[in-house]
């Protein structure tokens, strides 16, 4: 069932492998010699044949980034790994190996067609990310359980099937229940599954199928769910406010308050927590929707300045690329002028004109692109500016909130401790009306315990609103600068890229008049 260790020494991918292989899979007429001559580049293949190399390990395939098609079939491979970068990759085979176990393919979202026939895979697993996945060959493996079918359901797109020479496919029910859990199957094991056969199939099981579509259904609810609401909770914290639309916070305060649960247990004090809670809430309310209302404003300020920096480099490009055209128009002629002319003199005139008319090009190119570096630095200031207002105005705000809280927990701490000072006073004199609770007693010696005990529960309460705010102040900040940074970097680079365009451009035409000189004096 598996391909057995030959005579030959095992062997890892390595660059000389690669470069052999690519050398003797290129093309073979000219253009195909001049590339071996010059070598090709690893990231411009976009087929790789690497079968019958008695490979043991995946490896060095990191520069193949846009190869779609990869053959490893008869080799000793062990292990699916290595193939991380290959992101573009179409159709894999991996046939004829001694792989165990299906990994390592949770980056090839693109794969259309695998082959892992006759390998040593004993279960269908770990192939979630192959959406696209429509081929799939597993035929002479060790996959034993029928329940491996039902995993296949994901795939809406498989249309063919290969399990021939499995465990599975020597039971009696094998084809109706493949065609019954994988209704949209056209193939399997190589031939084409005819309507009866479906129908059939459909039949003997449906009752199976019904349960299971059901299970399936919830389950795509549940997950759908879980989406939403973690696509909600991304939204939440690109405003700073995640977890403020509700209880969150408050619960916070006494998750780790031992003191402050105790203490809740006195009398009068349920009833004075819950306004507490209910007026908390309120305020973190606010600042949520405040947080949100923030939020759209500062990306439509994003949106206004991107939309403003594409309008200019739009705009500046198609003036570059009008003077370009008006250039080109009479290059061509300049430059055959230059040939047909057999008077020295007249022929070094024009060299220079056309030289000027180059170098004229060149200071036009330049100049409409520091016209758009002044034009972007501006607006980029202006865009700063605006951000770290508003940013700095969302924070002043939430803080003005906040202070909120802490007057809340201030207000709270003030009666709670009247109440406990005014319970010990009737537990002293013996006229509390109702027993308390167990936990709740050692509080009660005397006025000190008390005033720690309810301290206590102030501080972590205080401590829990300060790192709230805290945490949001930072990352707001942090959010402006590093917004503010890259911009300030990408247009360094854009404008470093931009004069690179022009001077290679402005070199090739230089190239070609030199050129003409050249040949000149040589004639």
């Amino acid at each position: 069932m598996h391909r057995l260790y030959n005579s030959l020494e095992p062997r890892v991918m390595d660059e000389d492998m690669l470069k052999l292989a690519v050398g003797e899979q290129g093309p073979r007429e000219e253009a195909g010699q001049l590339a071996r001559q010059e070598g090709i580049l690893f990231k411009d293949v976009l087929s790789l044949r690497l079968d019958f190399q008695n490979i043991l390990r995946i490896d060095s395939l990191w520069e193949f980034e846009n190869l779609t098609k990869l053959q490893l079939d008869n080799n000793i491979i062990e292990k699916i790994e290595g193939l991380e970068q290959l992101v573009h990759l179409v159709w894999l085979d991996l046939s004829f190996n001694n792989i165990e176990a299906i990994e390592g393919l949770d980056t090839l979202v693109n794969l259309e067609d695998l082959s892992l026939f006759n390998n040593r895979i004993s279960k269908i697993d770990s192939l979630d990310a192959l959406v696209k996945l429509q081929v799939l060959s597993l035929g002479n493996n060790q996959i034993g359980n029928m329940m491996n079918i039902i995993y296949l359901r994901r795939f809406k797109d498989l249309r063919t099937l290969s399990l021939s020479g499995n465990p599975i496919a020597e039971s009696e029910d094998y084809k109706m229940f493949v065609c019954a859990y994988l209704p949209d199957l056209v193939y399997l094991d190589f031939h084409r599954i005819d309507d009866h056969m479906k129908e059939m199939a459909e039949s003997k099981h449906q009752y199976s199928i019904d349960e299971l579509k059901h299970r399936e259904n919830l389950i795509q609810s549940r997950l759908e769910d879980e989406q939403a609401q973690q696509e909600e909770l991304e939204k939440h914290k690109a405003a700073f406010v995640e977890h403020l639309n509700g209880s969150f916070l408050f619960d916070s305060m006494y998750t780790e308050d031992v003191e402050g649960n105790k203490l809740a247990y006195l009398p009068g004090v349920s009833e004075l927590l819950q306004a507490y809670k209910d007026k908390f809430v309120i305020i973190c309310l606010n600042i949520f929707e405040y947080g949100l209302k923030q939020q759209e404003k500062r990306k439509l300020e994003l949106d206004t300045f991107n939309e403003c920096v594409q309008e200019a480099i739009q705009e500046n490009q198609e003036q570059g690329k009008h003077r370009i055209a008006k250039f080109e128009e009479k290059h061509l002629l300049s430059l055959n002028a230059i040939r047909d002319e057999s008077e020295l003199t007249n022929f070094e005139m024009k060299i220079v004109e056309y030289g000027k008319d180059i170098m004229e090009l060149f200071n036009v190119l330049m100049t409409l692109e520091m016209q758009l570096v002044e034009q972007l630095e501006e607006t980029i200031n202006m865009f700063e500016r605006n951000i770290i207002d508003l940013v700095a105005l969302f924070i002043e705000n939430v803080q003005s909130l906040m202070a909120q809280c802490r007057d809340l927990e201030n207000h709270h701490h003030e009666k709670l401790l009247e109440i406990s000072i005014n319970t010990l006073e009737k537990i002293l004199k013996g006229d509390v009306d109702e027993d308390l609770p167990d936990d709740l007693r050692p509080l009660f010696v005397d006025k000190d315990t008390i005033f720690n005990a309810v301290g206590a529960s102030h501080d972590i309460h205080l401590l829990k609103i300060d790192n709230r705010e805290d945490e949001l102040v930072t990352r707001a900040n942090s959010w402006c600068t590093h917004l503010v940074d890259t911009i300030h970097k990408n247009e360094i680079m854009r404008n470093r890229r931009r004069v690179k365009e022009i001077n290679q451009y402005i070199d090739h035409m230089q190239n070609e008049l030199d050129s003409l000189e050249c040949s000149d004096v040589i004639d």
